[in-house]
């Protein structure tokens, strides 16, 4: 496991520019606008050949009482707690405030080391900005500009050297099972991923668009490690309202690029809307194995058909989705919570499936082609040749006799037939199509 380091300060100070700076990538959200970030964000990077895991905060404010400031101070202390070192960030052109005063005095009563940086000093012409922080008492400080670099290597050479050793990973820490949980705002995608792991990871509150940046968080459960992702909710990039929101609503979607498994989360009150069939057409498109959840379901009056009831609106509306199971939870009880596990296990699996060229061509084919023209004795499928490109998600490559693409519905047949006989359980099936080319066959008609 590697030392943690942890970025915190007053908001718009500069920590999410800094943190993706050294993670070496947009993983936060940067906007001139206080407030951006709300979770812990957490990066895997490396210094001086050192690797360390860094995590950017909200911001920081000591005296406020305003309920999502007052959970973002609980996010950063909870962070505080699990660092082995401290990044105090502080903004040079703001000057020393009381909350810094603040903020500096809780932090003398952390048993951590504390490196104190003064940002936005982005040349000799500020230099003299930094003067007044030393009324903090510390020994040390350190002048940086995080948006254009001068004063970082300092810094980050002094966090480096007073980095602990990286401990051996155990028996089931490495990487395995990316989970993306996506859905619109307010369903209840932060709640769940709390109950998934047991405590208050990320921020749950009823106003929408609470959580903004894509957060991740390792969970090991029975000897198996998941990167459990909660997205921002996602919107109509026209309907976003803010840069924040949109770019959180791009965020999310490349979060669906990196995961395994998508958990795309319904409201149970409210059933399915023109936005979740867009939100499932995106996690479909991705590539990514889907899980619909149906949460709130302790909210619903039910009878004996309910569940039949919902299942069948959640078909109608997302057709291109009839792979995806579809589990009723309540993230707020825990009802069925723990199920999903079993589900993610299944859709993982289920990804490394490879088919045998000779099972497919030998076996698949010509019972394919007899089924096909069994249902209609005037057509042919014209499939001469099927083997699977790749896996994750499965991807086959189909060969066919004509110079036609094939048609949508015997497309669906295939992949139907596919995902029949191999599994293929709540995973996406790729068809790539190969025709015969016109100058293959005029090559052959000119043989003697």
């Amino acid at each position: 496991m590697k030392p943690v380091i942890a970025v915190i300060g007053r908001p718009n100070v500069g920590k999410s520019t800094l943190f993706n700076r050294l993670a070496g990538r947009s993983k936060a959200i940067v906007i001139d606008e206080p407030g951006a970030t709300r979770d812990r964000n957490y990066a895997e990077c490396a210094w001086n050949d050192r690797p360390f895991t860094l995590i950017d905060t909200g911001g920081f404010e000591p005296a406020s009482e305003v309920e999502i400031l007052v959970q973002m101070r609980e996010q950063t202390k909870l962070a505080i707690e699990e660092a082995d070192i401290i990044l105090f960030l502080m903004d040079g052109r703001d000057g020393l405030t009381p909350a810094d005063q603040e903020i500096a005095r809780m932090l003398r009563m952390v048993n951590k080391t504390v490196f104190y940086a003064v940002n936005k000093v982005d040349g000799p012409r500020h230099e003299a900005l930094v003067a007044e922080f030393y009324r903090l008492g510390v020994e040390k400080l350190y002048p940086l500009s995080a948006q254009h670099g001068p004063g970082l290597d300092e810094l980050m050479d002094g966090v480096a050297a007073g980095l602990p050793a990286a401990e051996p990973l155990q028996d089931g820490e490495g990487e395995r099972i990316r989970i993306a949980v996506v859905g619109r705002p307010n369903v209840g995608k932060s709640s769940l991923v709390n109950r998934i792991l047991g405590y208050e990871r990320t921020i749950a509150n009823p106003v929408p668009g609470t959580t903004r940046d894509a957060i991740d968080t390792i969970l090991v459960r029975n000897g198996v490690r998941y990167r459990i992702i909660d997205t921002a909710g996602m919107r109509r990039k026209g309907k976003a309202e803010g840069r924040a929101e949109k770019i959180s609503v791009i965020m999310a979607e490349k979060s669906l690029a990196r995961a395994d498994i998508a958990l795309l989360l319904l409201d149970s009150e409210e059933g399915v809307t023109k936005l979740d069939a867009g939100i499932g057409g995106s996690a479909a498109e991705s590539g990514c194995s889907v899980i619909i959840v149906l949460n709130k379901w302790d909210l619903v009056e039910k009878d004996t058909h309910t569940i039949e009831q919902f299942t069948e609106d959640v078909r109608r509306r997302m057709k291109y989705l009839a792979y995806a199971p579809v589990l009723t939870v309540s993230a707020l009880t825990g009802q069925r919570v723990s199920k999903l596990f079993d589900l993610i296990g299944k859709a993982y699996e289920a990804r490394s499936i490879h088919v045998p060229t000779g099972a497919l061509n030998n076996i698949f084919v010509p019972d394919l082609e007899q089924k096909f023209s069994a249902q209609d004795p005037n057509q042919t499928l014209g499939v001469r040749y099927i083997t699977q490109a790749k896996s994750s998600p499965p991807t086959f490559i189909v060969f066919t006799a004509g110079r036609e693409r094939l048609h949508f519905s015997t497309e669906r047949y295939l992949v139907n037939q596919l995902r029949e006989r191999f599994g293929f359980f709540a995973a996406p099936i790729r068809i790539q199509q190969r025709m015969k080319s016109p100058s293959t066959r005029k090559r052959k008609e000119s043989k003697p």
